[in-house]
């Protein structure tokens, strides 16, 4: 633990997450070979979630989940090679913290690092959009009580094996 405290953010943190990954976007990441600059640097479908902000950030590099502090919360700083297990409705998912500046603080779950170059920006936006959905939708279960598991609702079959 350290001495450091971050505070939580009265408002959606949208507009400051975007404007500083644009700076690292091209600061350090354009030409990357990994770089797609046919993507966008967007902070997607933020909103409160038990009382801090969580979202969805894409860049022309990654996708992440990300959760900051909410409206007066403050957050002991936690070292970067530190994971956090954290519980969705979905389920359990491991977070990492980061500080990407002085005041930004986060923490945050890769879903895809580096970015799939066959995406559009249309698909890599719906994806953020979706994945910030699915991860604070109601688990789906059968008829039978069983959990149906996230690849069988994404295809449309409810069978009840886990995938």
């Amino acid at each position: 633990m350290t001495d450091k405290y971050s505070e939580g953010y009265a408002t959606d943190p949208s507009a400051l997450l975007e404007q500083v990954f644009q700076q690292v976007a091209e600061s350090s990441m354009v030409g990357l070979p990994f770089y797609r600059p046919q993507l966008p640097v967007k902070a997607c479908a933020f909103q409160l979630f038990e009382g801090q902000w969580f979202g969805a950030l894409l860049t022309p590099w990654m996708l992440q989940l990300m959760l900051l502090p909410g409206p007066g919360q403050r957050w002991a700083c936690r070292r970067t090679d530190e994971r956090l297990a954290l519980t969705f409705p979905q389920g359990d998912m491991a977070f990492r913290p980061g500080e990407i500046a002085p005041d930004l603080y986060y923490l945050s779950c890769s879903l895809m690092s580096p970015i799939d170059p066959a995406l559009s920006a249309e698909q890599a936006l719906t994806l953020a959009q979706n994945s910030v959905r699915l991860a604070l939708s109601l688990p789906v279960r059968n008829a039978s009580g069983i959990n149906a598991g996230r690849r069988a609702l994404l295809r449309g079959t409810l069978s009840g094996n886990k995938d």
